[in-house]
């Protein structure tokens, strides 16, 4: 359940074809959501709670982020590549950092490694009787401490329009609310500050 507004929600479909992938390995056939699913689980068709916490992590990624789709505009294909190479979400905006290392440790690459449910609800609850232990929000480092996709960054000066970086960064979905905010040319983004 990903919450919207207030009294709304949106149930969110793992069966949805975007999200899915038939694995050629497999014999059994069938398809499974990539984006929730551990690695163990993709590759050997192995489903153990282990494997649900690694998918409990990400739901709580995707509620923390109000609902932003993880790993994004990937291809389910870069979803696997990004993971085996130890890329991990990073925190959403303004989540508290005990939330987003327990999302960590839930992304383990090792199942064995990865907290068990009721070691989760042992957390979460001294997170709900120690508020003051959500005050520290996560940052997102200048340097990802995990690989990325593609690390090649467009350069700036190349560019004419905020349509353009937008485009090459691939972007352009937040067009209008550059527009909105006032970010009409590139000498204005430049400017921008994280106020």
């Amino acid at each position: 359940m990903i919450a919207g507004a207030p009294a709304a929600g949106d149930m969110q479909d793992f069966r949805r074809e975007d999200f899915m992938v038939i694995l050629p390995q497999s014999t059994e056939g069938g398809k499974i959501p990539v984006r929730w699913t551990a690695p163990e689980a993709i590759a050997y068709r192995k489903f153990t709670s282990a494997s649900d916490v690694w998918s409990y992590g990400i739901v709580m990624w995707e509620v923390m982020s109000f609902g932003e789709r993880p790993y994004w505009d990937m291809s389910n294909q870069d979803v696997i590549n990004a993971i085996e190479q130890d890329y991990r979400l990073p925190p959403p905006m303004d989540c508290p950092a005990a939330l987003h290392q327990l999302m960590l440790d839930c992304w383990q690459k090792d199942r064995n490694s990865r907290p068990r449910f009721a070691e989760i609800v042992n957390t979460l609850d001294k997170m709900i009787r120690n508020p003051a232990s959500l005050k520290t929000v996560a940052t997102i480092t200048a340097v990802p401490s995990q690989p990325l996709l593609d690390r090649s960054i467009p350069d700036f000066t190349a560019f004419t329009t905020v349509d353009d970086w937008l485009s090459a960064i691939k972007m352009v979905q937040y067009r209008d609310s550059f527009l909105t905010a006032g970010f009409t040319s590139l000498q204005l983004v430049t400017q921008m500050t994280s106020e």
